[in-house]
Protein backbone atom coordinates (compact mmCIF):
# COMPACT_ATOMS: atom_id res chain seq x y z
CA UNK A 1 0.00 0.00 0.00
CA UNK A 2 2.18 2.88 -1.36
CA UNK A 3 0.71 5.05 -3.15
CA UNK A 4 0.44 9.41 -3.14
CA UNK A 5 -2.51 9.19 -0.56
CA UNK A 6 -1.55 6.45 1.80
CA UNK A 7 2.14 8.63 1.99
CA UNK A 8 -0.48 11.72 2.24
CA UNK A 9 -1.80 9.85 5.18
CA UNK A 10 1.33 8.89 6.85
CA UNK A 11 2.46 11.96 6.83
CA UNK A 12 -0.66 14.11 8.26
CA UNK A 13 -0.43 11.38 10.84
CA UNK A 14 2.35 12.67 12.48
CA UNK A 15 1.08 16.15 13.00
CA UNK A 16 -1.15 16.81 16.35
CA UNK A 17 -4.44 18.32 15.98
CA UNK A 18 -6.04 17.02 12.90
CA UNK A 19 -8.96 15.54 13.29
CA UNK A 20 -10.66 15.12 9.42
CA UNK A 21 -9.11 15.07 6.27
CA UNK A 22 -11.37 15.44 3.58
CA UNK A 23 -10.15 14.37 -0.12
CA UNK A 24 -12.83 16.23 -2.73
CA UNK A 25 -10.54 15.67 -5.69
CA UNK A 26 -6.88 15.52 -6.74
CA UNK A 27 -5.90 19.21 -6.01
CA UNK A 28 -8.78 19.57 -3.72
CA UNK A 29 -8.11 18.33 -0.24
CA UNK A 30 -8.77 19.58 3.24
CA UNK A 31 -7.76 18.70 6.99
CA UNK A 32 -9.78 20.20 10.08
CA UNK A 33 -7.94 20.90 12.95
CA UNK A 34 -9.47 23.02 16.26
CA UNK A 35 -12.67 23.18 14.51
CA UNK A 36 -11.62 24.94 11.37
CA UNK A 37 -11.05 23.74 7.61
CA UNK A 38 -7.61 24.36 5.96
CA UNK A 39 -6.85 23.65 2.24
CA UNK A 40 -3.38 21.90 1.92
CA UNK A 41 -1.48 21.73 -1.26
CA UNK A 42 -1.97 18.33 -2.86
CA UNK A 43 -1.39 16.50 -6.47
CA UNK A 44 -3.09 13.28 -6.05
CA UNK A 45 -3.05 11.30 -9.36
CA UNK A 46 -6.68 9.59 -10.71
CA UNK A 47 -5.24 6.28 -10.72
CA UNK A 48 -3.88 6.69 -7.20
CA UNK A 49 -7.78 7.80 -5.50
CA UNK A 50 -8.99 4.82 -7.68
CA UNK A 51 -6.39 2.70 -6.18
CA UNK A 52 -6.50 4.11 -2.93
CA UNK A 53 -9.92 3.28 -2.92
CA UNK A 54 -9.69 -0.60 -3.76
CA UNK A 55 -7.02 -1.08 -1.13
CA UNK A 56 -9.77 0.34 1.31
CA UNK A 57 -12.84 -1.81 0.04
CA UNK A 58 -10.52 -4.86 0.24
CA UNK A 59 -9.26 -4.31 3.85
CA UNK A 60 -12.69 -3.86 5.13
CA UNK A 61 -13.90 -6.99 3.07
CA UNK A 62 -16.19 -4.69 0.72
CA UNK A 63 -17.36 -3.59 -2.50
CA UNK A 64 -16.95 0.59 -3.63
CA UNK A 65 -17.84 0.76 -7.04
CA UNK A 66 -20.54 2.08 -9.39
CA UNK A 67 -22.83 -0.93 -7.78
CA UNK A 68 -21.77 -0.22 -4.50
CA UNK A 69 -21.00 3.27 -4.27
CA UNK A 70 -20.93 4.34 -0.85
CA UNK A 71 -18.12 2.53 2.09
CA UNK A 72 -18.44 2.92 5.45
CA UNK A 73 -15.48 1.34 6.87
CA UNK A 74 -11.47 1.36 8.80
CA UNK A 75 -8.31 2.61 8.09
CA UNK A 76 -5.53 -0.07 9.72
CA UNK A 77 -4.88 3.12 12.18
CA UNK A 78 -8.47 3.27 13.35
CA UNK A 79 -9.63 5.97 11.81
CA UNK A 80 -13.09 6.03 10.00
CA UNK A 81 -13.66 6.84 6.57
CA UNK A 82 -16.12 6.99 4.22
CA UNK A 83 -15.90 7.13 0.74
CA UNK A 84 -18.62 7.73 -1.78
CA UNK A 85 -18.20 7.18 -5.31
CA UNK A 86 -19.19 8.22 -9.16
CA UNK A 87 -21.44 8.57 -10.79
CA UNK A 88 -23.13 9.60 -7.55
CA UNK A 89 -20.62 12.50 -6.95
CA UNK A 90 -19.43 14.44 -9.63
CA UNK A 91 -15.88 14.99 -10.51
CA UNK A 92 -14.13 12.56 -8.38
CA UNK A 93 -15.31 10.36 -5.84
CA UNK A 94 -15.25 12.07 -2.11
CA UNK A 95 -13.48 10.64 0.47
CA UNK A 96 -13.96 11.73 4.38
CA UNK A 97 -11.32 10.35 7.12
CA UNK A 98 -12.32 11.08 10.67
CA UNK A 99 -8.86 11.01 12.99
CA UNK A 100 -9.51 9.86 16.45
CA UNK A 101 -7.16 11.72 19.19
CA UNK A 102 -5.31 8.76 20.63
CA UNK A 103 -3.30 10.96 22.48
CA UNK A 104 -7.10 11.57 24.48
CA UNK A 105 -7.10 8.39 26.65
CA UNK A 106 -8.06 9.21 29.90
CA UNK A 107 -9.65 11.78 32.58
CA UNK A 108 -6.64 11.77 34.27
CA UNK A 109 -4.04 12.12 31.31
CA UNK A 110 -5.80 14.58 29.60
CA UNK A 111 -6.29 17.55 31.69
CA UNK A 112 -9.11 19.96 30.89
CA UNK A 113 -10.24 17.58 28.60
CA UNK A 114 -13.84 18.93 26.73
CA UNK A 115 -13.06 21.79 29.39
CA UNK A 116 -13.70 19.72 32.43
CA UNK A 117 -12.20 20.91 35.66
CA UNK A 118 -11.03 17.83 38.17
CA UNK A 119 -14.29 18.71 40.24
CA UNK A 120 -16.50 18.01 37.26
CA UNK A 121 -14.45 15.21 36.05
CA UNK A 122 -15.07 13.02 39.84
CA UNK A 123 -18.77 13.96 39.32
CA UNK A 124 -18.55 11.92 35.35
CA UNK A 125 -16.88 9.36 37.37
CA UNK A 126 -18.96 9.13 40.08
CA UNK A 127 -22.11 8.44 37.45
CA UNK A 128 -20.14 5.63 35.31
CA UNK A 129 -19.19 3.70 39.01
CA UNK A 130 -22.74 4.16 40.12
CA UNK A 131 -24.12 2.80 36.93
CA UNK A 132 -25.99 5.31 35.91
CA UNK A 133 -27.68 5.16 32.54
CA UNK A 134 -25.76 7.70 30.24
CA UNK A 135 -26.78 9.42 26.66
CA UNK A 136 -24.02 11.71 25.10
CA UNK A 137 -25.40 13.91 22.45
CA UNK A 138 -23.94 16.35 20.14
CA UNK A 139 -23.75 17.55 16.80
CA UNK A 140 -21.18 16.39 14.06
CA UNK A 141 -17.63 16.00 14.73
CA UNK A 142 -18.17 17.55 18.81
CA UNK A 143 -16.28 14.16 19.85
CA UNK A 144 -18.98 12.21 21.01
CA UNK A 145 -17.05 8.85 20.37
CA UNK A 146 -13.60 10.56 22.19
CA UNK A 147 -15.84 11.17 25.12
CA UNK A 148 -18.03 7.43 25.07
CA UNK A 149 -14.52 6.41 25.04
CA UNK A 150 -13.25 8.47 28.19
CA UNK A 151 -16.48 6.69 29.76
CA UNK A 152 -15.49 3.41 28.94
CA UNK A 153 -12.12 3.84 30.13
CA UNK A 154 -13.56 4.12 33.67
CA UNK A 155 -15.63 1.30 34.10
CA UNK A 156 -13.96 -1.67 35.93
CA UNK A 157 -12.24 -4.32 34.74
CA UNK A 158 -14.13 -6.81 36.33
CA UNK A 159 -17.48 -6.13 34.27
CA UNK A 160 -18.74 -7.72 30.83
CA UNK A 161 -19.11 -5.38 28.20
CA UNK A 162 -21.15 -5.74 25.20
CA UNK A 163 -20.61 -3.04 22.23
CA UNK A 164 -22.46 -2.67 19.47
CA UNK A 165 -21.34 0.20 16.40
CA UNK A 166 -21.95 0.55 12.52
CA UNK A 167 -18.43 0.63 11.75
CA UNK A 168 -16.18 -0.04 14.64
CA UNK A 169 -15.15 3.25 16.35
CA UNK A 170 -14.28 2.94 20.35
CA UNK A 171 -11.04 2.32 21.80
CA UNK A 172 -12.25 -0.16 24.58
CA UNK A 173 -9.44 -2.00 26.11
CA UNK A 174 -10.89 -4.10 28.93
CA UNK A 175 -10.57 -7.90 29.25
CA UNK A 176 -14.35 -9.07 29.28
CA UNK A 177 -15.50 -7.69 25.98
CA UNK A 178 -17.29 -8.59 22.81
CA UNK A 179 -17.36 -6.10 19.88
CA UNK A 180 -20.50 -6.28 17.76
CA UNK A 181 -20.35 -4.46 14.08
CA UNK A 182 -23.82 -4.32 12.51
CA UNK A 183 -22.22 -2.76 9.17
CA UNK A 184 -20.16 -5.72 8.85
CA UNK A 185 -21.06 -7.92 5.77
CA UNK A 186 -17.83 -10.36 5.33
CA UNK A 187 -17.66 -10.93 1.51
CA UNK A 188 -18.23 -14.57 2.34
CA UNK A 189 -21.17 -13.79 3.89
CA UNK A 190 -25.21 -13.60 2.98
CA UNK A 191 -26.53 -12.29 6.15
CA UNK A 192 -26.76 -8.89 7.37
CA UNK A 193 -27.49 -7.79 10.98
CA UNK A 194 -28.84 -4.35 12.00
CA UNK A 195 -27.79 -2.83 15.05
CA UNK A 196 -30.92 -4.02 16.27
CA UNK A 197 -30.77 -7.54 15.85
CA UNK A 198 -27.24 -7.26 17.38
CA UNK A 199 -29.35 -5.32 20.48
CA UNK A 200 -31.86 -8.50 20.72
CA UNK A 201 -29.01 -11.03 20.98
CA UNK A 202 -26.48 -8.69 23.11
CA UNK A 203 -29.44 -9.52 26.32
CA UNK A 204 -28.82 -13.47 25.77
CA UNK A 205 -24.78 -12.85 26.11
CA UNK A 206 -25.23 -11.65 29.85
CA UNK A 207 -23.63 -8.14 29.83
CA UNK A 208 -22.68 -5.98 32.44
CA UNK A 209 -23.31 -2.85 30.41
CA UNK A 210 -24.04 -2.16 26.89
CA UNK A 211 -22.56 0.52 24.77
CA UNK A 212 -24.06 1.17 21.51
CA UNK A 213 -21.61 3.76 19.74
CA UNK A 214 -24.16 5.66 18.08
CA UNK A 215 -27.89 5.27 18.24
CA UNK A 216 -29.34 6.05 14.68
CA UNK A 217 -32.88 4.17 14.33
CA UNK A 218 -35.32 1.50 16.57
CA UNK A 219 -32.86 -0.11 18.82
CA UNK A 220 -33.18 2.60 21.07
CA UNK A 221 -36.72 0.99 21.63
CA UNK A 222 -34.63 -2.12 22.82
CA UNK A 223 -31.60 -0.14 24.67
CA UNK A 224 -34.40 1.43 26.67
CA UNK A 225 -36.01 -1.96 27.21
CA UNK A 226 -32.05 -3.23 28.80
CA UNK A 227 -31.45 -0.09 30.91
CA UNK A 228 -35.10 -0.55 32.72
CA UNK A 229 -34.46 -4.05 32.86
CA UNK A 230 -31.51 -4.56 34.78
CA UNK A 231 -28.55 -3.24 32.68
CA UNK A 232 -27.49 -0.59 34.64
CA UNK A 233 -24.73 2.13 33.20
CA UNK A 234 -25.10 1.40 29.86
CA UNK A 235 -23.99 4.51 27.23
CA UNK A 236 -24.71 5.30 23.84
CA UNK A 237 -24.56 8.61 21.89
CA UNK A 238 -27.53 10.66 19.57
CA UNK A 239 -26.92 13.43 17.08
CA UNK A 240 -28.58 16.31 18.32
CA UNK A 241 -27.64 20.08 19.04
CA UNK A 242 -29.40 20.07 22.40
CA UNK A 243 -30.57 18.13 24.92
CA UNK A 244 -33.58 19.51 24.84
CA UNK A 245 -33.74 18.43 21.08
CA UNK A 246 -31.82 14.88 22.33
CA UNK A 247 -35.30 14.15 24.06
CA UNK A 248 -36.76 14.93 20.81
CA UNK A 249 -34.63 12.55 18.85
CA UNK A 250 -34.93 10.07 21.29
CA UNK A 251 -38.64 10.06 20.75
CA UNK A 252 -38.74 9.79 16.92
CA UNK A 253 -35.87 7.01 17.34
CA UNK A 254 -38.08 4.71 19.69
CA UNK A 255 -41.40 4.94 17.55
CA UNK A 256 -38.99 3.51 14.31
CA UNK A 257 -39.02 0.27 16.30
CA UNK A 258 -42.39 0.26 14.74
CA UNK A 259 -45.25 -0.24 17.25
CA UNK A 260 -48.01 2.09 17.73
CA UNK A 261 -47.31 3.08 21.38
CA UNK A 262 -48.78 7.04 22.86
CA UNK A 263 -45.76 9.41 23.52
CA UNK A 264 -46.86 9.50 26.67
CA UNK A 265 -45.78 6.09 27.44
CA UNK A 266 -42.48 6.69 25.47
CA UNK A 267 -41.58 9.60 27.50
CA UNK A 268 -42.02 6.99 30.72
CA UNK A 269 -40.01 3.88 28.83
CA UNK A 270 -37.23 6.70 28.06
CA UNK A 271 -37.70 9.05 31.49
CA UNK A 272 -36.75 5.90 33.79
CA UNK A 273 -34.07 4.26 31.31
CA UNK A 274 -32.19 7.23 30.63
CA UNK A 275 -30.40 9.25 34.00
CA UNK A 276 -28.14 11.91 32.61
CA UNK A 277 -27.68 13.66 29.23
CA UNK A 278 -24.36 14.73 28.36
CA UNK A 279 -24.39 17.38 26.05
CA UNK A 280 -20.76 18.61 23.63
CA UNK A 281 -20.15 21.28 21.39
CA UNK A 282 -17.59 23.42 20.23
CA UNK A 283 -16.08 27.13 21.88
CA UNK A 284 -15.77 29.91 20.25
CA UNK A 285 -12.14 28.97 19.62
CA UNK A 286 -13.83 25.61 18.25
CA UNK A 287 -12.39 23.28 21.40
CA UNK A 288 -14.62 20.42 22.10
CA UNK A 289 -16.06 20.73 25.51
CA UNK A 290 -19.24 19.96 27.47
CA UNK A 291 -22.22 22.48 27.24
CA UNK A 292 -24.67 20.93 29.34
CA UNK A 293 -25.21 17.69 32.23
CA UNK A 294 -28.69 17.20 32.16
CA UNK A 295 -30.77 15.09 34.67
CA UNK A 296 -33.98 13.06 33.53
CA UNK A 297 -36.25 13.56 36.78
CA UNK A 298 -39.05 11.39 36.06
CA UNK A 299 -43.07 12.11 34.37
CA UNK A 300 -45.37 15.22 36.05
CA UNK A 301 -48.53 14.00 33.61
CA UNK A 302 -47.68 13.45 30.19
CA UNK A 303 -44.20 15.49 30.81
CA UNK A 304 -40.60 14.38 30.86
CA UNK A 305 -38.79 16.63 33.94
CA UNK A 306 -35.21 17.21 33.82
CA UNK A 307 -32.77 19.77 35.30
CA UNK A 308 -29.78 21.57 34.20
CA UNK A 309 -27.02 20.43 36.71
CA UNK A 310 -24.62 22.07 35.02
CA UNK A 311 -23.99 24.34 31.82
CA UNK A 312 -21.32 26.52 30.10
CA UNK A 313 -21.01 29.54 31.41
CA UNK A 314 -18.43 32.51 30.01
CA UNK A 315 -16.07 29.62 29.07
CA UNK A 316 -16.98 27.32 32.15
CA UNK A 317 -18.96 24.71 32.97
CA UNK A 318 -21.10 26.29 36.27
CA UNK A 319 -23.07 24.07 38.51
CA UNK A 320 -26.92 25.30 38.67
CA UNK A 321 -27.60 25.29 41.99
CA UNK A 322 -29.90 22.00 42.28
CA UNK A 323 -28.17 18.86 43.37
CA UNK A 324 -29.22 15.57 41.50
CA UNK A 325 -32.15 13.71 42.06
CA UNK A 326 -29.84 10.67 42.23
CA UNK A 327 -27.71 11.94 44.40
CA UNK A 328 -27.63 8.87 46.99
CA UNK A 329 -26.64 6.46 44.85
CA UNK A 330 -23.74 8.85 43.01
CA UNK A 331 -22.73 8.70 47.33
CA UNK A 332 -23.48 5.14 47.88
CA UNK A 333 -22.29 3.46 44.26
CA UNK A 334 -20.32 6.39 43.08
CA UNK A 335 -17.99 7.63 46.14
CA UNK A 336 -19.64 11.23 45.40
CA UNK A 337 -19.81 13.20 48.77
CA UNK A 338 -23.09 13.94 49.99
CA UNK A 339 -21.85 17.85 50.26
CA UNK A 340 -20.11 18.03 47.20
CA UNK A 341 -22.01 20.19 45.38
CA UNK A 342 -21.94 22.62 48.78
CA UNK A 343 -19.56 25.88 47.47
CA UNK A 344 -19.32 25.12 44.22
Amino acid sequence: MTNSIWNLLNDLGKKNGITEILINGPKNVFVERAGQFIQINANLPAADIAQFIKEVADLNQKHCDADNPILDGNLPDGSRINIINEPFVSGSPAISIRKYLKFISSFDNNQNVFGLTPRWVEFIKAIISARLNVVVSGGTGVGKTTFLNLMINEIAAHERVIAIEDTLELSINKPNVVRLESGAKAMQSKSTLSTRDLVKNTLRMRPDRIIIGETRGGELFDLLQAMNTGHDGSMTSVHASSGSECLSRMETLFLLAGFEIPLNVVRRQMSSAVQFIIQLGRDKEGNRVINEIIEVCGMEGPTMLIQTIAERVDGFLVFKGMAPKNMEKLNAAGGLPMNFFENM
